[in-house]
């Protein structure tokens, strides 16, 4: 017999003002309504749109298994094949937008030269792999990396066995987490999110580094151009 997980859920996470809690409480409907492949649809989705926290779905499986609803086995199993099949579809899409239209599209942007397209490529080339593999176990990154590596295209059975390995491993770690901690399990949230920030900030400060580099680079050329030989 099942549990009704939202009336074990804390006060705070039950609060529809709360925009977090409100993907809580859509993430235990789902899960109550079709059982554990509610969770991995609810995976599926937080890969399409990162603004989704796998942090909070993936803890609340857990719970949801340990409260009898399904097993754990099965939270870890859906919610694996839930990230594989959101990052499959963003696969698709870097295939569908292939190499060609990528480079003509970023090199429209303001300040990116051809050739940093070609060095982002060159170090895509060499570390690809590891970039998928690894990619699946870092905030914002973890949909991201899906899109560089179809409009490479990237061995597909290669992709989807990275993307499987270093799935299964972030989401047994907070599926667990969550399985034991219980009606605790909103403890992982604030704990990744340290880590979450901190990741911002590292990409923040690398986008800065990255403009302002680009923009010396960018006035020691137009200086060139002006001062070079008139005919």
């Amino acid at each position: 017999m099942t549990n009704s997980i939202s009336a074990l859920l804390p006060a705070q996470t039950t609060d529809p003002t709360n925009d977090l809690s409100g993907v809580a409480q859509w993430a235990v409907d789902l899960m109550e309504t079709i059982g554990a492949p509610g969770a991995g649809l609810a995976i599926a989705l937080e890969n399409l749109f990162p603004p989704l926290p796998s942090e909070v779905i993936l803890p609340l499986a857990g719970f949801t298994a340990s409260r009898g609803n399904f097993t754990l086995f099965e939270a870890i199993f859906w919610t694996t094949i839930g990230s594989v099949v959101g990052a499959w579809v963003l696969y698709g899409i870097g295939a569908a937008l292939g190499r060609h239209r990528m480079r003509v599209l970023v090199g429209k942007v303001p300040l990116v030269d051809i050739e940093d397209i070609d060095k982002v490529e060159a170090w895509f080339n060499r570390h690809g792999y590891s970039a998928v593999f690894f990619g699946r176990m870092i905030p914002l990154f973890r949909s991201l990396i899906s899109v560089p590596a179809g409009i490479e295209r990237m061995p597909v059975w290669i992709f989807l066995g990275l993307t499987t390995a270093g799935s299964l491993i972030w989401n047994t770690i907070f599926v667990l987490a969550g399985y034991y901690l219980g009606e605790n399990w909103h403890i992982v949230e604030q704990y990744s999110g340290i880590f979450k920030n901190i990741v911002i900030v590292i990409v923040v400060l690398v986008f800065a580094y990255w403009l302002a580099t680009a923009i010396r680079k960018y006035r020691r050329k137009r200086a060139s151009e002006s001062n070079g030989p008139s005919l």
